[in-house]
């Protein structure tokens, strides 16, 4: 019989057998809860989804740059970590197939998270870290509160932060450069308005 000597010891089995409505991930042995989405959140996210599945999130052609799955709050196992990041995305030339399986255990070309106040270290420290270690390529951070975008493009001794944008600025950000846009759209800017100067 095995014996845990640690809170801080928790598995994928003790991550999948948690109801998926508590919203954990498992990350260094830790169950942490993901903070409850509020409306910066919510705008961030599906400001983004906005922005990039109608031009990524297919084939391509027609005018669209294409070659994406890009989804939302899908359960993932990384190096014996769980998580269920707020958007990612697989490449279509790499995975012609999209994984249906839960948890993924297929490594996603691109995950961004929404920072929650509750939660900003893990998103910042930890996640960054530990997707790093399981060859992420790229992450990208949406910060709220300071109306910032965060790019990371993977390096050897860790991620370089190739691009911080604010809300007023227009940015072609990697791996999604084909595409322009404004940072504000993540923030709830409406489309319709002028820029800020």
């Amino acid at each position: 019989m095995t014996t845990r000597t640690s809170p801080h010891d928790k598995t994928i089995a003790d991550w999948l057998a948690e109801p998926e409505e508590r919203r954990l991930e498992l990350i260094d042995g830790d169950l942490i809860e993901k903070a409850a989405p509020d409306l910066l959140h919510s705008a961030g996210q599906f400001g983004l989804v906005g922005i990039l599945r109608p031009a990524f999130h297919r084939r391509g052609g027609g005018g669209f740059p294409g070659g994406w799955w890009i989804h939302g709050e899908v359960d993932i196992v990384l190096n014996e970590n769980g998580y269920r990041p707020d958007l990612l995305g697989w490449r279509r030339d790499r995975v012609p197939v999209l994984p249906t399986e839960r948890p993924v255990t297929l490594r996603p070309d691109w995950i961004c998270e929404v920072l929650s106040q509750s939660n900003a270290p893990n998103d910042k420290i930890r996640k960054l870290r530990r997707y790093h270690q399981a060859g992420v390529p790229h992450y990208w951070i949406i910060d709220p509160i300071s109306a910032t975008l965060n790019v990371y493009r993977l390096e050897a001794p860790g991620y370089l932060n190739i691009l911080t944008a604010e809300r007023h600025e227009r940015v072609r950000a990697e791996p999604f450069e084909a595409l322009e846009f404004r940072v504000g759209l993540l923030f709830g800017d409406d489309p319709d308005d002028p820029p800020a100067a």
